[in-house]
């Protein structure tokens, strides 16, 4: 498991809305993925370090996971504006589910969801392969994608180009996207008129990565006041933990 935040930057992406900032994220959630990365046996990298001050921070991103590949089968990126909500599945099994199957050398290289403006580069799996080293390099040098001054940098858009161009037979061969966007990457439903549009235009895109009880992951891509709102859904998490506990005492 790899993340980390920039806690000058608005959103991760850009330097748009400071209401979208990622100041306190870490600390909000650190606790939450350290706990899950501890049960499950899994390391978990804070990349900070790796931000390079020359592009928005969520490129680094990339060379994030491109560090970890050497040393792990799988890297499996998450962006600071994630919580774990179900630290009962595994990454094993999310895989299983999106794959169909847990054997390494006929597994694709490259997993992740889309939302209704296509895939979305802010939770996704690499396995360690020579393909995923190119591909990131490959994705890395899309330096004409690069944004500054706005709420998008520009690497989610170099992933769909990137991904756009590549041939059929790599695309099956190499890359999958997940059936349902809330197997790892579910999106809280706020109501708003950006959420209504896109709940009238694109009913089936929203359905499949609307946040629900007992997913494994929520994701507040896009969303303001990052840090209150992950903190209300860990303690909303942590407070249905205990009842169920409470329930199945004897």
């Amino acid at each position: 498991m790899v993340s980390f935040s920039d806690e000058g930057e608005a959103d991760g992406e850009g330097s748009g809305s400071r209401r979208r900032s990622f100041r306190g994220m870490m600390a909000t959630v650190g606790d939450n993925k350290r706990s899950y990365a501890s049960r499950m046996g899994y390391d978990l990298a804070d990349a900070h370090h790796l931000i390079d001050p020359d592009r928005p921070p969520s490129w680094s991103k990339i060379p994030a996971v491109r560090s970890q590949l050497p040393s792990h089968e799988w890297v499996f990126w998450n962006d600071a504006d994630t919580v774990i909500t179900n630290s009962d599945i595994s990454l094993e099994n999310v895989l299983h589910a999106v794959i169909g199957h847990m054997d390494f050398d006929a597994s694709p290289d490259f997993v992740a969801t889309e939302d209704v403006n296509g895939i979305n580069a802010g939770v996704f799996f690499v396995k360690r392969s020579k393909w995923s080293e190119n591909f990131l390099d490959a994705w890395w040098n899309q330096t004409s994608f690069v944004r500054f001054g706005s709420t998008k940098s520009g690497d989610n858009d170099a992933l769909k180009q990137l991904i756009k161009r590549l041939p059929p037979h790599e695309l099956r061969a190499h890359m999958r996207i997940s059936p349902m966007q809330c197997l790892f990457n579910s999106y809280p439903w706020y109501p708003s008129l950006k959420s209504l549009y896109q709940i009238i235009s694109s009913p089936r895109a929203v359905w499949k990565g609307v946040y629900s009880s007992g997913d494994f992951m929520v994701h507040l891509a896009g969303l303001d006041d990052k840090k209150e709102l992950a903190a209300r859904i860990i303690s909303d998490v942590e407070a249905e933990r205990r009842s169920y506990m409470n329930l199945a005492r004897p």
